[in-house]
């Protein structure tokens, strides 16, 4: 009798176990993208555009949400360099417009990617005079 209870606890244990490393797993695989700067945005959608949604708690946020297609935040000053070396990051080609550099990149550390200029592209940085705006794939709206 002592032996199967020891046994049946046991088993249990091991599924407790389990259970806490998959929430573990799935937690961090859904952890946010950046460093949370000056603001934080959720892209949700088949084209990552079709809704964004602002959050002051990625972590949670990104937990809670579905659909996720896509994130980006803001950051004061001039991080190019930072990101694609936090993202071991290629960088693919640039664009200037409106005084605004962005710098279209390709990382093994992020996921999806979209296509531009026959590149997939899976991260974009675009700095201004005075802020980066840092997105995945890319950055939609306004920086």
């Amino acid at each position: 009798m002592r032996g199967k209870l020891l046994h049946a606890a046991l088993a249990a244990v091991t599924v407790l176990c389990a259970a806490l490393c998959a929430v573990f797993a799935y937690a961090l695989r859904t952890s946010p993208a950046f460093e949370q700067g000056e603001d934080y945005t959720f892209y949700m959608g088949a084209s990552s555009s079709s809704l964004s949604v602002s959050s002051e708690n990625p972590a949670l946020d990104k937990l809670l949400l579905h659909g996720v297609a896509g994130e980006s935040t803001r950051y004061f000053g001039d991080r190019y360099e930072d990101l694609k070396e936090k993202y071991r990051a290629e960088l693919l080609f640039t664009e200037e417009a409106c005084g605004v550099v962005n710098y279209y990149m390709y990382s093994p550390l992020l996921g999806n990617c979209v296509f531009l200029n026959g590149y997939a592209v899976n991260l974009h940085v675009a700095v201004g005079a005075e802020q980066t705006a840092a997105g995945t794939p890319l950055v939609f709206g306004g920086y």
